[in-house]
């Protein structure tokens, strides 16, 4: 209990985050128990209604609860982000690793498609791609992973470089232990923290990037409660009900804010020689 007090108090930013995060993370998950009405009823004659006591938050224009619409956003717009993040940490790190440690034609064709990945604009191919396959979130989280693995594989890349010229490395290799276990052994947990605290500091970046999908209409479909969406919903209704833009704003405000912190905080206490004085 001593340690556990300790380390709130030296990590107080950290904690704070931590715990908002959570409290987002809980509104997702809790999302059916604490929405005030169905998200998908449409009531016509609500039509527009502003914000008061039947609706807290307002009605957009299929007279539907926006309050619970943002609520049920947190579930889909956190869900995907995620899935996005584990993604493209898995995706570009094993093929990061993959580059750095045998090197030779490997490295040369994992990095040259990672360089005509990165020659053209990530949101432009990333809209391209989505366009392709069509609108839907699963398609957004392919397209934005398609685009954005290229930054893991190569810190990863660089990582391994570092570490596979240890003593440590060339002492396993001399006593015959195998690849396989060199790289689960001493080279992943030997990068692994880096590669998560940049996953968790790009949390908030990608949710960004797949509630902009959704505004463009390359990701979430209607009905669907998801933040960009109903961006794009409420743009035509603006001057008339502004709510309609208004809530779903902050709400992605909210949660990249909250979830750039503690990425910040986490990378603070994982990387102390990082931490910006």
């Amino acid at each position: 209990m001593k340690k556990t007090w300790n380390f709130i108090k030296h990590h107080k930013q950290f904690t704070i985050f931590s715990i908002l995060a959570l409290a987002i993370i809980g509104v997702a998950v809790f999302a059916p128990w604490i929405a005030p009405k169905d998200p998908l009823d449409p009531i016509m004659t609500d039509s527009l209604r502003a914000p008061g006591a039947s609706y807290a938050w307002g009605a957009d224009k299929m007279g539907r609860d926006v309050l619970s619409r943002v609520i049920y956003g947190t579930r889909a717009s956190l869900s995907m982000t995620l899935m996005l993040v584990m993604v493209v940490f898995a995706v570009g790190t094993f093929l990061g690793v993959l580059a750095g440690y045998f090197g030779g034609i490997t490295d040369e064709i994992i990095m040259r498609i990672a360089d005509m990945m990165i020659s053209f604009p990530g949101m432009v191919l990333a809209i391209a791609i989505a366009g392709l396959l069509g609108p839907s979130m699963l398609n957004a989280v392919v397209a934005i992973s398609a685009v954005t693995w290229t930054k893991y594989a190569r810190l990863s890349r660089s990582l391994v470089l570092k570490i596979k010229n240890s003593v440590y490395i060339e002492a396993a290799k001399v006593t015959g232990t195998k690849t396989g276990r060199i790289l689960l052994r001493y080279v992943l947990p030997n990068m692994i923290a880096t590669m998560a605290v940049t996953a968790a500091t790009d949390i908030g970046s990608m949710m960004l990037e797949l509630a902009g999908l959704s505004f463009l209409g390359f990701g979430a479909t209607a009905p669907t409660p998801e933040w960009g969406l109903m961006l794009n919903e409420g743009r035509a209704y603006i001057a008339k009900a502004p709510w309609l833009m208004i809530y779903p704003g902050l709400a992605i405000v909210i949660v990249v804010v909250v979830f750039n912190m503690l990425g910040d905080s986490l990378r603070d206490i994982l990387d102390p020689r990082q931490k910006q004085v």
